[in-house]
């Protein structure tokens, strides 16, 4: 076993580990969400890597350099501005390094910079409790600027359950997503739900927006997403490079708040308008989910950015929208198979952004080009910080346990009482008082602990 800085530690507990894997465990496949997965640069002639995200250091450099990409409307696949390199996920460690440590540099993990550990915490808990990687624990990252149904992830899922199935020696697969993960995996049981049926035994779902993220993703297509802010911020990404991207990423557009779902308070978008500068007027323009359309076009009209040298025009895209709605119907047709237990946790009690304003009564905005360049205010609702719990909860299955946890939305792969549950429903906790084995729903808010939320959180 390695420490921090890749110096060999003693292997502590290795007794207790065998006890546990004595006990035959069930594979467990890790599966990311939106930014959640290590991605690499590769070099099409050379084969050469480059680390692109997550990095710290010259973080938006890079990332304007190798991530910036372009929609392919004939394939469907987002490709990179520079054809000389393409977006690979790197499968070291069976998968699981892409979703560890999203910076895996050596000083990254010297400085135990935590706000780039993703998985880490639970991938040491479950190999605490006596799983074994490449044997009975398996990561699956992928290229998160795709789409959630395009068909190199879904085949590459497809291969990785396949391995996990038969490296543990024909076991049923156990699945952990977070967030968007969810939307993958719900895409994947509408279009290969034999498969998924013939791999898969328990499936726990942490924080999927199953509706959609309606502040966050809103927000994102209009002014970009920033992760780290005060002084960190100048050697991260920033939040107009981030823009560019998710303008150009089918996965952003797939999570846009669903029109047909039963909102509690339909999301909407706000826009303080002065029509021009002769007309002294002010009005509050209100935008719904179908309307806010409109609002990204015209914003976004003349939105562009500069690479190398040129300028490449990137308005709202309307062919991305198109094929998201496609994908809407694939994720509102999925049907869980009989044989595969659903288990779903959705994070609470934190202000989770819903509408979003732009501009004031008192600082209206004349074109709709300026929202681009505003600060927005949000309105908010019970949440996870990023997903409201009422998309979060309304997944449409026949949930075994569906849990309410008050924590946010990346630290809830790292809480305690998160931990709790799946190993219950996993079956490593010999001491649990309470069976969620059953068929019968439940309902369950768990008390919280402190947590101080340092970066907005990745989807």
């Amino acid at each position: 076993m390695f420490g921090e800085c890749g110096l060999r530690l003693p292997c502590l507990g290795r007794g207790r580990r065998r006890a546990a894997a004595g006990k035959e465990l069930e594979p467990v496949l890790l599966v990311s969400g939106i930014g959640g997965s290590v991605l690499n640069a590769r070099n099409k002639k050379t084969g050469r890597k480059i680390c692109v995200w997550v990095r710290i250091l010259l973080a938006n450099l890079e990332f304007k350099k190798y991530v910036w990409s372009m929609y392919n409307t004939e394939t469907g696949y987002v490709e990179s501005l520079d054809p000389d390199y393409e977006i690979v996920v790197p499968e070291d460690d069976y998968g699981l390094h892409a979703i560890d440590i999203l910076d895996p540099s050596w000083w990254a993990k010297c400085l135990h910079l935590t706000d780039v550990y993703h998985f880490h915490d639970m991938i040491d808990m479950l190999v605490e409790c006596g799983y074994e990687k490449g044997t009975t624990l398996f990561g699956f990252g992928y290229d998160f600027r795709q789409s959630n149904r395009i068909d190199k992830t879904l085949d590459d899922l497809r291969v990785k359950l396949e391995s996990a199935y038969k490296a543990s020696g024909g076991k049923k697969v156990n699945i952990i997503s977070h967030s968007m993960g969810g939307l993958l995996l719900r895409c994947f049981i509408s279009l290969y739900n034999d498969v998924f049926a013939k791999y898969v035994n328990k499936w726990i779902c942490i924080a999927c927006p199953f509706q959609g993220a309606p502040g966050c993703i809103n927000d994102s297509l209009l002014t970009g997403l920033q992760f780290v802010y005060g002084f960190e911020s100048f050697f991260f990404v920033s939040r107009w490079t981030m823009h560019q991207l998710l303008i150009e990423c089918p996965s952003i557009y797939e999570m846009l708040p669903n029109p047909e779902f039963n909102w509690n308070q339909q999301p909407v978008i706000q826009v303080w308008r002065k029509p021009s500068e002769d007309n002294e007027a002010v009005k509050l323009d209100v935008y719904d989910p179908t309307e806010c359309i409109s609002l990204f076009e015209e914003a976004l009209r003349d939105n562009e950015l500069t690479y190398n040298g040129k300028s490449i025009a990137l308005p709202f895209n309307f062919s991305i929208l198109k094929w998201a709605a496609d994908t809407r119907q694939i994720l509102d047709n999925a049907q869980l198979p009989s044989s595969v237990g659903f288990y779903n946790i959705y994070g609470t009690s934190f202000d989770s952004p819903h509408d979003v304003c732009y501009g004031s009564e008192t600082s209206p905005i004349t074109n709709l080009s300026e929202v681009c360049h505003t600060t927005p205010e949000y309105t908010y609702v019970d949440g996870d910080g990023t997903v409201p719990a009422e998309s979060a909860k309304a997944d449409g299955f026949a949930a075994v346990a569906r849990v309410a946890v008050e924590s946010t939305h990346r630290e809830l792969l790292k809480d305690k009482r998160v931990f709790q549950l799946l190993k219950q429903w996993l079956g490593v906790n010999d001491n649990s008082q309470h069976s969620m084995s059953s068929s019968k729903v439940m309902d369950v808010s768990i008390e919280p602990i402190p947590i101080e939320l340092a970066t907005r959180d990745l989807l």
